[in-house]
């Protein structure tokens, strides 16, 4: 869709607007990044939650700076490491998978129980933002784009929708919504990523839509993964020293599993506990080339172990 940079602007924004609409809830994971600023940004009487690990993380300070400038009712929970550390077979349970993105689903995990204990029913995320509008770095550097974005669009899944069906909390994704995908994808490329001051920008079109709707600071961050936001990442230092190099060198011999490090045969060690044997591939699946389980045809990485080699087909 190569139009008038005005006309993509106006129906961007209206677009946008109308699918937080049809997507209100309750309250918002806020993490005070681009995505769930804008949401909230669109939303009224909507409860923020922002979750971080002790004191790590950036977080805190962006959800904090965009409350104030959104007038947002904000929560922001301080967990500590053992805690965190703690929800993590409750995670694994839920999600059927040893994948070493947890700490970012811990993350998500522990926001909605903190959105449940509060009585909220519902939760909106900015689920699907980075994945329509390029933000993440590492999509500026692929040779086919095009081919690996239509693929990516039909294997695209959020663990926050199925942690909260497990809480009982209704999802609401607007990034997500079908009226505003169908309009978004058709964006072309270039209004995706571009360079701006100098600098090439992932989700560009996004920034310069909503200029003056949030303060710059907020529009023109840098993509902070949710696990690194929040702190989450430091938990991947406590669980490899919770694995000796003995443990991790009998577990690559004992299991028929391709170990990435100490961490990915710690999760594994309590998906056998709280979820049993890996799933044998059904008619019509691949399988997966590190832990044996089946992946539908179409799917990017393995669902139960994180495996991520599918992903480098369409590069």
């Amino acid at each position: 869709m190569k139009k008038d940079e005005k006309f993509i602007f106006r129906e961007l924004k209206r677009r946008f607007a109308e699918a937080v609409s049809r997507n209100r809830a309750e309250g918002i994971l806020f993490s005070g990044g681009l995505d769930s600023a804008l949401v909230a940004a669109y939303s009224t009487n909507c409860r923020a939650i922002s979750i971080g690990l002790e004191s790590y993380g950036e977080d805190q300070y962006y959800a904090e700076k965009a409350a104030k400038f959104l007038k947002l009712d904000h929560y922001h929970r301080t967990v500590k490491i053992d805690e965190a550390i703690a929800a993590i077979p409750e995670v694994i349970k839920i999600l059927r998978s040893f994948d070493p993105a947890i700490p970012n689903d811990v993350t998500a995990c522990l926001g909605l129980k903190c959105a449940k204990d509060m009585g909220l029913k519902s939760m909106m995320t900015g689920d699907g933002s980075d994945e329509i509008f390029l933000g993440y770095d590492f999509m500026q550097e692929k040779k086919d784009l095009k081919t690996y974005l239509d693929r990516m669009y039909r294997t695209m899944r959020f663990s926050s929708n199925e942690i909260g069906e497990n809480l009982g909390i209704d999802i609401k994704q607007p990034f997500l919504d079908k009226e505003f995908m169908d309009f978004s994808q058709g964006i072309d490329v270039d209004f995706k990523i571009r360079k701006e001051n100098g600098k090439t920008c992932g989700k560009w079109i996004l920034r310069k839509t909503f200029e003056g709707v949030l303060p710059q600071e907020i529009l023109w961050q840098t993509k902070r993964p949710l696990e690194h936001g929040s702190g989450m990442t430091e938990l991947r230092n406590v669980i490899e020293s919770k694995v000796s190099d003995k443990e991790f060198e009998d577990g690559k011999k004992n299991f028929p599993i391709k170990f990435w490090n100490k961490e990915h045969l710690y999760y594994y060690r309590i998906y056998r506990e709280v979820v049993g044997e890996i799933p044998a591939p059904e008619k019509g699946q691949k399988i997966c080339d590190c832990c044996g389980a089946g992946m539908a045809l179409n799917d990017f990485h393995c669902k139960t172990c994180g495996d991520v080699l599918e992903w480098k087909e369409v590069n």
